[in-house]
């Protein structure tokens, strides 16, 4: 079995499969590094699932697009969240965009992914680690992995 008709990065397919393997109900996740790749070689489209508060305080990848998974300080669950990330990905393909989800730490992008596989959407992967990573030792984000933690490019407005 593949993932579609149309052929898939290496990385991407390798991710698919482990997916498959697992039952993740997900197309599969990348590292940050490979996304940034994918992204700048435009064979992937960024999708920032954040709030926009974390977008606006934390900062942001440029040319990201955005749909929240969740808004405001409570993160509320974003009912519109499929029919936002299909709008948004109609100039990418639609349903058939590849698409790469971004949240802070790689967990809200994985709920987003397996919402936009149930609803149809064929090729939406998680980034692992998400913005700022998990959390260490002394409760701080950002020191051992993440986008940002990386090197990987962000602004902040």
């Amino acid at each position: 079995m593949t993932t579609t008709d149309i052929s898939l990065p290496d990385v991407l397919e390798a991710a698919w499969r482990a997916a498959q393997e697992q039952s993740l109900g997900y197309a599969g996740s990348v590292p940050p590094v490979a996304a940034w790749q994918l992204v700048q070689q435009q064979l992937a489209v960024l999708v920032d699932v954040r709030s926009a508060e974390e977008r606006h305080f934390v900062g942001h990848v440029p040319g990201s697009i955005h749909v929240p998974w969740a808004t405001g300080t409570a993160l509320t669950r974003n009912p519109r969240f499929v029919r936002e990330l299909e709008a948004r990905l109609a100039a990418h393909g639609g349903k058939d965009a590849v698409a790469l989800l971004l949240c802070r730490s790689g967990k809200r992008s994985v709920l987003a992914a397996q919402a936009a596989e149930a609803a149809g959407f064929r090729h939406v992967f998680n980034v692992q680690e998400g913005f700022e990573g998990e959390l260490d030792a002394l409760q701080q984000r950002g020191h051992g992995d993440g986008w940002r933690y990386h090197q990987l490019p962000w602004v902040q407005d």
